[in-house]
């Protein structure tokens, strides 16, 4: 049985380098192969408003094992991919961040730029002589420098035993 995987991410400007990573376990025999579920469904999700958008993370959080956050140049800044690292940590999900900058996107080719780490921004432990955020504790690799076609699978279990979700069956 595989992992349950949730994939945040930047939907408007990191689609195609998304799809990339998502599909490449349909190279290795299919997800159940290649260590992840996939279960996103978030463009028919946007024309529905704030509220379906919330109720329908949180449907696919419920049942997850590991949240991957896929970092282009811009997803740090966004809300959402912020609101679903915060409800993972809440819910006591694997996290890991994987940056997709170097993949090429067929709409607007290869970015040079390393979005911010968005771990960064969530705080998990505010004492003002020492602020613990997310970054201090959650791996995060470059899918091109670091070989995430052959590797992803393992940063996700990685991710799962560090959060205590056991073994995979």
């Amino acid at each position: 049985m595989a992992r349950r995987v949730f994939f945040s991410f930047h939907y408007e400007k990191d689609i195609f380098r998304v799809s990339q990573v998502r599909n490449s376990g349909m190279t290795k025999g299919g997800y159940q192969q290649s260590g992840f579920i996939d279960h996103a469904e978030w463009e028919q999700l946007e024309r529905q408003g704030d509220a379906a958008i919330k109720r329908w993370i949180n449907s696919q959080l419920n049942g997850a094992t590991v949240t991957v956050v896929l970092i282009g140049s811009e997803t740090a800044d966004r809300p959402w991919v912020n609101y679903e690292i915060r409800r993972s940590h809440e819910l006591g999900l694997g996290l890991v961040g994987i940056h997709i900058h170097q993949i090429k996107c067929p709409r607007n080719g290869v970015s040079w730029f390393k979005g911010e780490n968005p771990f960064s921004k969530i705080v998990v432990q505010d004492h003002w002589w020492n602020p613990k955020t997310l970054a201090d504790t959650v791996p995060v690799y470059d899918w091109k420098d670091h070989d995430g076609y052959n590797n992803m699978g393992r940063w996700i279990e990685e991710a799962a035993q560090r959060a205590g979700r056991g073994v995979r069956a």
